[in-house]
Protein backbone atom coordinates (compact mmCIF):
# COMPACT_ATOMS: atom_id res chain seq x y z
CA UNK A 1 0.00 0.00 0.00
CA UNK A 2 1.24 3.25 -0.52
CA UNK A 3 0.52 6.27 0.54
CA UNK A 4 -0.17 9.21 -0.78
CA UNK A 5 1.13 12.38 0.86
CA UNK A 6 -1.10 14.48 3.00
CA UNK A 7 -1.99 18.19 2.12
CA UNK A 8 -2.14 20.35 4.98
CA UNK A 9 -4.94 22.49 5.03
CA UNK A 10 -4.31 26.30 5.42
CA UNK A 11 -4.50 27.66 9.02
CA UNK A 12 -2.11 30.67 8.19
CA UNK A 13 -4.71 32.73 6.02
CA UNK A 14 -7.25 33.27 8.93
CA UNK A 15 -4.55 34.38 11.53
CA UNK A 16 -2.97 36.41 9.00
CA UNK A 17 -6.66 38.46 8.78
CA UNK A 18 -7.06 38.57 12.62
CA UNK A 19 -3.95 39.90 13.17
CA UNK A 20 -4.31 42.48 10.23
CA UNK A 21 -7.82 43.20 11.34
CA UNK A 22 -6.62 43.40 15.24
CA UNK A 23 -3.88 45.78 13.95
CA UNK A 24 -5.80 48.20 11.77
CA UNK A 25 -8.42 48.63 15.05
CA UNK A 26 -5.32 49.36 17.40
CA UNK A 27 -4.34 52.21 14.78
CA UNK A 28 -7.39 53.76 14.30
CA UNK A 29 -8.03 54.20 18.43
CA UNK A 30 -4.66 55.07 18.66
CA UNK A 31 -5.50 57.63 15.89
CA UNK A 32 -8.41 58.86 17.82
CA UNK A 33 -6.65 58.99 20.89
CA UNK A 34 -3.83 61.32 19.36
CA UNK A 35 -6.97 63.66 18.31
CA UNK A 36 -8.40 63.86 21.29
CA UNK A 37 -5.20 64.86 22.98
CA UNK A 38 -4.08 67.01 20.66
CA UNK A 39 -7.80 69.06 20.57
CA UNK A 40 -7.49 68.80 24.55
CA UNK A 41 -4.25 70.54 24.61
CA UNK A 42 -5.62 73.41 22.36
CA UNK A 43 -8.70 74.01 24.29
CA UNK A 44 -6.27 74.45 27.24
CA UNK A 45 -4.60 76.93 25.46
CA UNK A 46 -7.85 78.64 24.53
CA UNK A 47 -8.12 79.05 28.12
CA UNK A 48 -5.46 80.13 29.55
CA UNK A 49 -6.01 82.93 26.68
CA UNK A 50 -9.73 83.47 27.68
CA UNK A 51 -8.16 83.75 31.31
CA UNK A 52 -5.64 86.35 30.05
CA UNK A 53 -8.38 88.42 28.17
CA UNK A 54 -11.00 88.52 31.15
CA UNK A 55 -7.96 89.56 33.21
CA UNK A 56 -7.58 92.00 30.71
CA UNK A 57 -11.07 93.53 31.08
CA UNK A 58 -10.70 93.60 34.76
CA UNK A 59 -7.40 95.55 34.09
CA UNK A 60 -9.14 98.05 31.96
CA UNK A 61 -12.51 98.59 34.29
CA UNK A 62 -10.20 99.07 37.48
CA UNK A 63 -8.22 101.63 35.59
CA UNK A 64 -11.34 103.89 34.04
CA UNK A 65 -12.25 103.37 37.77
CA UNK A 66 -9.61 104.82 39.41
CA UNK A 67 -8.46 107.61 36.68
CA UNK A 68 -11.76 109.35 36.64
CA UNK A 69 -11.32 111.93 39.31
CA UNK A 70 -15.43 111.32 40.61
CA UNK A 71 -15.58 107.84 41.35
CA UNK A 72 -18.06 106.23 38.91
CA UNK A 73 -18.18 102.99 36.84
CA UNK A 74 -17.47 102.66 32.80
CA UNK A 75 -18.49 99.58 31.04
CA UNK A 76 -16.91 98.99 28.03
CA UNK A 77 -19.46 99.10 25.19
CA UNK A 78 -19.37 97.93 22.79
CA UNK A 79 -16.80 95.09 23.52
CA UNK A 80 -13.12 95.55 24.11
CA UNK A 81 -11.31 94.61 21.55
CA UNK A 82 -7.89 93.38 22.07
CA UNK A 83 -4.81 92.73 19.79
CA UNK A 84 -2.08 89.93 19.09
CA UNK A 85 -2.96 86.12 20.25
CA UNK A 86 -6.10 88.09 21.95
CA UNK A 87 -7.75 89.25 18.93
CA UNK A 88 -9.99 86.48 18.67
CA UNK A 89 -12.11 87.14 22.03
CA UNK A 90 -14.84 89.42 22.79
CA UNK A 91 -14.47 90.96 26.18
CA UNK A 92 -17.18 92.42 27.93
CA UNK A 93 -16.99 94.64 31.35
CA UNK A 94 -19.21 95.68 33.71
CA UNK A 95 -19.18 97.58 36.65
CA UNK A 96 -21.43 98.39 39.58
CA UNK A 97 -21.27 100.07 42.59
CA UNK A 98 -21.99 97.42 45.30
CA UNK A 99 -21.64 100.24 47.95
CA UNK A 100 -19.85 102.62 49.85
CA UNK A 101 -18.71 102.87 53.62
CA UNK A 102 -17.44 106.03 55.96
CA UNK A 103 -13.60 105.69 56.97
CA UNK A 104 -13.10 108.27 59.22
CA UNK A 105 -14.34 111.93 57.36
CA UNK A 106 -14.13 110.16 53.98
CA UNK A 107 -16.67 107.89 52.47
CA UNK A 108 -15.22 105.27 50.43
CA UNK A 109 -16.99 104.05 47.52
CA UNK A 110 -16.65 99.91 46.67
CA UNK A 111 -17.12 98.67 42.90
CA UNK A 112 -17.32 95.29 41.13
CA UNK A 113 -15.67 95.15 37.94
CA UNK A 114 -16.85 92.12 36.23
CA UNK A 115 -15.07 90.81 33.30
CA UNK A 116 -16.24 87.69 30.45
CA UNK A 117 -14.13 86.99 27.45
CA UNK A 118 -15.64 84.42 24.77
CA UNK A 119 -14.44 83.13 22.02
CA UNK A 120 -16.34 80.79 19.45
CA UNK A 121 -20.09 79.76 19.39
CA UNK A 122 -21.97 78.52 22.32
CA UNK A 123 -22.16 75.03 22.13
CA UNK A 124 -19.52 74.39 19.27
CA UNK A 125 -16.30 72.68 20.49
CA UNK A 126 -14.06 75.28 19.75
CA UNK A 127 -16.29 77.82 22.44
CA UNK A 128 -14.37 78.95 25.15
CA UNK A 129 -16.10 81.78 28.30
CA UNK A 130 -13.92 82.91 31.23
CA UNK A 131 -15.41 85.08 33.98
CA UNK A 132 -14.06 87.23 36.57
CA UNK A 133 -14.72 89.24 38.91
CA UNK A 134 -12.51 91.97 41.37
CA UNK A 135 -13.78 94.61 43.56
CA UNK A 136 -11.95 97.93 44.31
CA UNK A 137 -12.54 100.67 46.34
CA UNK A 138 -12.02 104.53 45.86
Amino acid sequence: MSRLPRTETGFVLPTAIFLLVVLAALATYMVSLSRTSHISSALDVQGTRAYLAARAGIEWGAWQLLQNPTPSCAAASPPLALAGTLAAFKVNVSCVQSGSYTDGADTVGVYLITSTATSGAPGQVDYVERQIQASFSK
